[in-house]
């Protein structure tokens, strides 16, 4: 279930882009009983996706405005003292108006400039796919809890439908939409989740409007899209080096120069769908290694002594290396390597031939190719 909202809703919570030049004025309006003299919050997130205070002012009969010039637009958002929820909203110079229900700040109305115009549109209806999807979930955990089977087996195949549907309608937004900087965040939402292959999030990043893709988060995308390429199927895989478990320097170079075929396999001592795919690594290597099949982990763990232990608990008797940062591992920054297991599969040249091979499928590859 949670997918979905990653789908529809992560998007919510990322940046924007401009307009006007002159500064922007932001006119709120709340609904509903608000003693006088109530703070007002405005704040937004800092580099590691912190929220930081921006400005703050007070409510007085049921309004309340912020002033002030934006160099460089960006999501913000509005919180009530001692209330639940916020308004994310695009910060960008120009006059926004927000109106919002004191207990449901989360379906506010936005209107006033371009960006907030497009983000509202998308927003209307994301917000009625986001209600399916938890009505859906309440019925089916009423059903799990009356164990009714037929009508959870039904509300799966219902579900996996909506998956799509939800899919959909982003991808569609982002088509139709190549003005909208919500438009750049969909795109890198459904790259980050994975929602869709590269050449379609390539694809629809190219259809971004010239001033879309000027903007920093749509330059940020593009580095990212820029950096896959390096790992795709066919070409050359990036040369690294990291501490081998007794704390010597090794290359993958100097891996993938003594065989015909080498697994780069991203892997922690943690990690249980590792731990359960090592015996079939270590199966195909026991099978290949005399006609020049190799393997390198990449450990993504973060304490040597973990990681020594998997490797002897699970007799992988090849070559290791690891940076003991888990994801922040540069390898796997490099190899956009966000979620493990991962492997790429490398010729002689260090060519990437295949990724991502697990279970009977490496075994088929391996033979292909070394037979």
């Amino acid at each position: 279930m949670k997918k979905v909202f990653a789908i529809v809703l992560g998007v919510v919570f990322l940046a924007s882009c401009g307009s006007k030049s002159d500064g922007y004025t932001l006119n709120g309006k709340v609904d509903g009983e608000l003693e006088n003299g109530t703070p007002v919050y405005l704040k937004t997130t800092d580099s590691i996706n912190q929220l930081v205070d921006i400005d703050t002012t007070t409510v007085e009969n049921g309004v309340f405005s912020f002033k002030g010039t934006q160099t460089e637009p960006k999501l913000h958002y509005i919180f009530l003292e001692a209330n639940r929820g916020n308004v994310p909203f695009f910060l960008e110079n120009g006059e926004i108006d927000i109106q919002f229900q004191k207990d449901s700040m989360n379906y506010a109305k936005l209107k006033g400039t371009p960006q907030n115009e497009l983000f509202m549109d998308f927003l209307d209806e994301s917000r009625i796919l986001s209600d399916r999807a938890m009505s859906m979930q309440n019925d089916m955990r009423t059903a799990a809890q009356q164990r009714d089977t037929a009508t959870v087996n039904a509300l799966r195949e219902e579900f996996i439908e909506f998956q799509e549907e939800a899919k959909n309608f982003n991808v569609d937004f982002a088509k139709n939409h190549p003005d909208a900087m919500i438009s750049v965040l969909i795109i890198g939402n459904l790259m980050m989740s994975k929602a869709l292959p590269a050449d379609e999030i390539k694809a629809l990043f190219e259809g971004l409007s010239p001033e879309m893709k000027a903007t920093k988060p749509a330059m940020e995308l593009k580095e990212r899209l820029d950096s896959m390429k390096s790992t795709e199927i066919g070409a050359v895989a990036p040369d690294f080096s990291a501490p081998t478990p007794s704390g010597e320097p090794l290359a993958l170079s100097e891996v993938t120069s003594k065989g015909k075929l080498t697994l780069v396999d991203f892997w922690a001592a943690w990690c249980r769908p590792c731990r359960m795919e090592n015996p079939n690594i270590v199966s195909v290597y026991n099978k290949y290694k005399d006609k020049g099949f190799n393997v390198l982990g990449v450990s993504l763990d973060t304490r040597a002594e973990d990681w020594k232990s998997a490797i002897e608990a699970d007799g992988l008797a090849w070559n290791h290396i690891s940076n003991l940062k888990r994801f922040q591992d540069p390898i796997a920054e490099m190899y956009n390597v966000d979620a493990i297991p991962a492997a790429f599969l490398l010729d002689e040249n260090g060519v990437i031939v295949a990724r991502n091979l697990r279970g009977a499928a490496l075994e088929e590859k391996v033979a292909e190719l070394l037979n």
